[in-house]
């Protein structure tokens, strides 16, 4: 009746439980956590995090971001600092500067901002260089068509 192998979930091990800021709920101020964050409401501060920010479809954070890894449907300006992955959602606007080690962009998501991509080794590519380094206006056009140089 009762299974030895069922263990119990935990979403972000080293970090403990997500945090979560609801709709309708607004934060002025700071936060700084181990644990994954997802923001649905507003938040007006900074967020440093080992673990992954998640901005939900209603979500906004005017301030600087530090994560690992960002999953983005809503809207962000400031400075962006991820560590691995940036994911961009359809649905996600985007203003400010960005740094990123690996970028995925949904056709439709808006992204006006200045973007230095890290290379495997963790050394940042000027995006005027020719070491690959990526730079991208992505404006709100409904094709999601991009231009880099």
């Amino acid at each position: 009746m009762f299974s030895d192998n069922k263990k119990p979930r935990t979403m972000n091990e080293i970090g403990g439980q997500p945090n979560r800021i609801e709709k309708n709920t607004k934060i002025k101020g700071d936060i700084v956590s181990e644990a994954d964050f997802r923001i649905d409401g507003k938040l007006d501060g900074n967020v440093k995090t080992s673990g992954k920010v998640v901005i939900g479809k209603g979500g906004y954070i005017h301030g600087k971001v530090e994560c690992v890894n960002a999953d983005i449907e809503g809207s962000f300006n400031g400075e962006l600092l991820v560590s691995d992955l940036l994911s961009l959602k359809s649905s996600a606007v985007i203003e400010g500067t960005v740094s990123v080690t690996k970028l995925a962009v949904e056709p439709g998501a808006t992204f006006n901002a200045s973007c230095t991509m890290k290379g495997k080794g963790g050394a940042a590519a000027s995006s005027n260089s020719n070491t690959g380094g990526f730079k991208a206006s992505l404006g709100g056009n409904s094709n999601g068509s991009a231009k880099a140089s």
